[in-house]
């Protein structure tokens, strides 16, 4: 994971900005019951096929945690190489937010 001073860059191809707005920017709305994961993903690239080629009309966003709090949690892959994910189970989401840096902000739309 590239890692910006004491900050991780992630990324999410979503469907929830709408929640995030709600939010003010500065968290992730709770999982669904057949969500007991959230799964940002570790590059750029990955989060562009996800909205572009997979979620078509839904935004990317781009947000920072800390880096020292992300390293909890694993690192999955989901795919090739560059598919990266980090895993952080539902019930920690709230923890999770606690530690995002600034505001989450939407850095790529495919419409």
């Amino acid at each position: 994971m590239r890692r910006t001073g004491c900050r991780a860059p992630l990324w999410r191809g979503s469907v929830e900005l709408e929640l995030v707005r709600a939010l003010d920017w500065r968290a992730w709305p709770p999982r669904l019951p057949e969500q007991p994961i959230f799964y940002p993903v570790l590059n750029e690239d990955y989060a562009i096929r996800i909205a572009r080629d997979w979620n078509v009309r839904h935004d990317g966003a781009g947000f920072e945690i800390d880096a020292e709090f992300a390293g909890r949690y694993p690192v999955r892959q989901a795919g090739g190489r560059t598919i990266l994910e980090l895993w952080v189970p539902a019930e920690e989401l709230d923890e999770f937010n606690a530690h995002i840096v600034g505001r989450i902000e939407v850095v790529h739309e495919f419409r």
